[in-house]
């Protein structure tokens, strides 16, 4: 099940007893907990609403709120957030999860709670009995790789609604200027609805002068900088990124990840695999493998291969030396210009 179709069914009043909502993306998983709060009558929601945080509470506490009798209504809605024992990642929580509790209530969800167990992560844990148990129950809605078709829809309907038009050159500017980030976009759209307030019309110039470059843009136009060999563009981007509180450490490590994610783009795609299968099999957002299918038709393996080659130098020298990290960088540009020729 999608976002759309999830928010079709609450609008319609016929929720299931447990979801899965899988996936990073604040924005969307703030808007499911909006409909599944509107699913309990307001006078209600006091007593019939529990929110539960993995990180410091029990799951067995949430399991006893969700076997309690609805107070005075129909339905009781249970939120479980953060889930990390459905993962393999560690924690620093102290909170001990026992889950024999949670795996009892999935082999007979109670019929008037719904349960919404929220996993912000980019995947679970699929050789655990709890995660092999809560999929077999479970509606599952993955949202944490939206196509860029269904981010721009988003957008589109967000600005519609609130009367304004953006034009397709500025939407596509939104999607390039903050890496494809559903988040990041609503985030910057209610400037850019103030600003535009008399016209009601969202042009390219107002994007560009509103919205938030991400770092990985960034990172993005200093990959493609250095590959057209232009050190005065690279070093100016990079002393931006410092300025903007990015260590250099982990500049050069985003840096190595694209060089990477570039070589893989281009063996893959040499076996024959399309942009969607590009993004499943590398599990990156699908709009940063645009931009690395655009990327790879200019350069040649050699080059990319050296780049990367160049950087994890690079970061073993930022770790093992004293030499100012800048000064590196600047090396690593000159010294990759001039093999490249």
């Amino acid at each position: 099940m999608n976002y759309s179709q999830l928010i079709k069914e609450l609008n319609d009043g016929a929720p299931d007893s447990v979801y899965l909502i899988l996936g990073d993306q604040s924005y969307l998983s703030q808007q499911i907990k909006d409909a599944f709060t509107k699913i309990i009558p307001e006078s209600e929601r006091s007593m019939n609403i529990g929110s539960y945080d993995m990180e410091d509470t029990s799951i067995s506490a949430a399991v006893e709120d969700a076997i309690s009798v609805p107070f005075f209504g129909e339905r009781r809605l249970v939120m479980i957030n953060r889930p990390y024992f459905l993962t393999g990642m560690r924690t620093k929580s102290k909170v001990e999860q026992n889950v024999d509790d949670f795996l009892e209530y999935l082999k007979h969800p109670e019929e008037s709670t719904v349960m919404v167990i929220f996993a912000p992560y980019e995947k679970l844990d699929s050789r655990k009995k709890v995660t092999k148990a809560l999929k077999k129950v479970a509606v599952t809605v993955e949202i944490g790789k939206l196509r860029e078709n269904e981010i721009k829809k988003l957008v589109t309907e967000k600005i519609t609604a609130a009367g304004f038009n953006i034009d397709h050159d500025a939407l596509d500017r939104m999607v390039e200027l903050t890496g494809g980030k559903l988040t990041a976009m609503m985030s910057d759209l209610p400037k850019l609805l103030l600003y535009n307030n008399e016209s009601k019309e969202i042009g390219i110039d107002s994007v560009n002068g509103l919205v938030s470059r991400s770092m990985e843009q960034n990172v993005f136009d200093l990959v493609n900088s250095v590959l057209q060999k232009n050190p005065k563009q690279s070093m100016d981007i990079y002393h931006q990124l410092i300025l903007e509180n990015d260590e250099p450490i982990r500049i050069n490590a985003v840096l190595i990840q694209q060089f990477r994610l570039l070589l893989q783009v281009m063996i893959l795609q040499k076996h024959g695999y399309s942009q969607g299968n590009l993004a499943a099999t590398l599990k990156v957002h699908p709009y940063r493998v645009k931009l690395a299918m655009q990327t790879v038709r200019k350069f040649n393996y050699d080059q990319l291969r050296d780049a990367y080659i160049g950087l994890v130098d690079t970061e073993r020298q930022m770790k093992s030396t004293n030499r100012p990290p800048e000064l590196l960088f600047e090396l690593f540009v000159l010294k990759f210009m001039k093999s490249v020729g």
